[in-house]
C-alpha cells in the first residue's frame, strides 16, 4: 500500500487519535467520576482506615460499591456521565494532538513513516517519543481537563449548573492562569506516564511479536501489525495502561487538589480544599503525606486501576482499527 503524505498522515493519525480517545472517555466514564469522587476526598477512603484511632470525622465515600451506590442514589444513571462534555472536549484534542505528535517523533527517530518501522525503535526512543507526545497534548488541552475535573466532583447540589458557568467563574475569580491551575504536577505526572503507556505498549507489542514468531510458522494470525491478533493488541494495552498509572497515580492525586481548590462542594462531601491550599506540588505532597499518611497519595487507585486498564486497551486497539481503515480509505 502506498504510504500516504505528510498533511494526509497527519490527518489520519489526529482523525483516528480523536475517535478512540472519545470512544474510550465514553466507555469509562463511571469509573473516572467514582476515581475523581475519591481523589478529591479529604477524609479517609476506606473502612480500615475509618476504623483506626486517629481517623477524624466521617466519609462520604469508603469503597467502590459504596459509592456507586450512593451516586446512583443522589445523582441518578447521568450522574456517572457528569463531566463527561468537557472530558470529551478534552480527551479528543488530547488523543489528536498525542497521536499525531507520536507519529511525527517516530518518524523522524526511524527515518521512515511506516509503522512497521517504528516498532524496530529501542525502548528508549518510544518513551521518550510517547513522553513529548503527552506534555504536547496535555498543554493543547489542559482546561478542558480542569473544567471536567470541577464539573464532576462537585456532587449535588451542583455548584456550576453548566461547563460554560464554571468557565466564566474561574475566569472571574483566578483570572486566565485559573484554567491551567494544577499544570506543574500534570506535565511532571504525564512525562513518565505518556512515556510508560506508549513505551511498554510498543514493548509488549514487540515481545508478544517475538512470540509469535516462535510458534508454529505454519500457523497464520487473522489480525495485523506483523501477526499481532486484536485480542493481542487489547491485551498488550490493557497492560500498559495498568502499569503506567499504578507508578504515576499520587501525582494524578496531587492534580485533582489543584483543580478543585475553592470549589464550594455541600458539606456532605466532607472538608474542601480551600483556594490556594497548596503552594506548590511539593508543598501539596509533603501537606497530603502528613495529613493522610501515604495512603492519601492512592486514593482512588482501585477505580483508577480499574478504568486505565480497559480505557488504554480501547483507546490503542480502536486507533490501530481506525488508522488502518481513514489509511485505507484514502490510498
Amino acid at each position: 500500500m502506498e504510504e500516504p503524505g505528510q498533511l494526509k498522515r497527519a490527518f489520519i493519525d489526529a482523525t483516528a487519535g480523536a475517535i478512540s480517545g472519545g470512544i474510550s472517555r465514553t466507555v469509562t466514564s463511571p469509573l473516572d467520576v467514582i476515581k475523581i469522587r475519591f481523589q478529591v476526598q479529604l477524609e479517609p477512603t476506606s473502612l480500615w482506615a475509618l476504623l483506626r484511632k486517629d481517623a477524624n470525622g466521617t466519609s462520604k465515600y469508603t469503597g467502590m460499591l459504596q459509592a456507586t451506590k450512593d451516586i446512583f442514589r443522589e445523582e441518578g444513571f447521568r450522574g456517572f456521565w457528569r463531566g463527561n462534555v468537557p472530558a470529551l472536549l478534552m480527551v479528543m484534542p488530547y488523543t489528536a494532538i498525542q497521536f499525531t505528535v507520536l507519529h511525527k517523533l517516530k518518524t523522524f527517530a526511524a527515518g521512515s513513516s511506516k509503522s512497521k518501522d517504528h516498532i524496530r525503535l529501542s525502548p528508549y526512543l518510544s518513551y521518550i517519543s510517547g513522553a513529548l507526545a503527552g506534555c504536547a497534548a496535555t498543554v493543547g488541552s489542559y482546561p478542558f481537563d480542569l473544567l471536567r475535573t470541577l464539573l464532576a466532583s462537585q456532587g449535588e447540589p451542583k455548584v456550576y449548573l453548566n461547563m460554560r458557568a464554571a468557565f466564566v467563574d474561574i475566569i472571574r475569580t483566578r483570572g486566565f492562569q485559573g484554567l491551567y491551575a494544577g499544570l506543574s504536577p500534570t506535565l511532571v505526572e504525564i512525562v513518565p506516564y505518556a512515556g510508560l503507556q506508549f513505551g511498554t505498549y510498543d514493548t509488549f507489542k514487540r515481545w508478544t511479536m517475538a512470540w509469535n514468531r516462535s510458534r508454529s510458522t505454519s500457523t497464520t494470525l487473522d489480525g495485523r501489525d506483523d501477526g499481532l491478533s486484536s485480542f493481542q493488541l487489547f491485551i498488550c494495552g490493557l497492560a500498559a495502561g495498568t502499569f503506567a498509572k499504578a507508578v504515576c497515580h499520587p501525582l494524578d492525586v496531587v492534580k485533582k487538589r489543584f483543580q478543585i481548590e475553592g470549589l464550594q462542594r455541600h458539606p456532605k462531601y466532607g472538608a474542601r480544599v480551600e483556594h490556594r491550599a497548596y503552594r506548590n506540588m511539593y508543598d501539596a505532597l509533603r501537606r497530603i503525606l502528613q495529613a493522610e499518611g501515604w495512603a492519601g497519595l492512592y486514593k482512588g487507585i482501585i477505580p483508577s486501576i480499574v478504568k486505565a486498564a480497559p480505557a488504554g486497551a480501547v483507546t490503542f486497539v480502536a486507533y490501530e482499527f481506525t488508522s488502518d481503515w481513514l489509511e485505507s480509505l484514502l490510498t
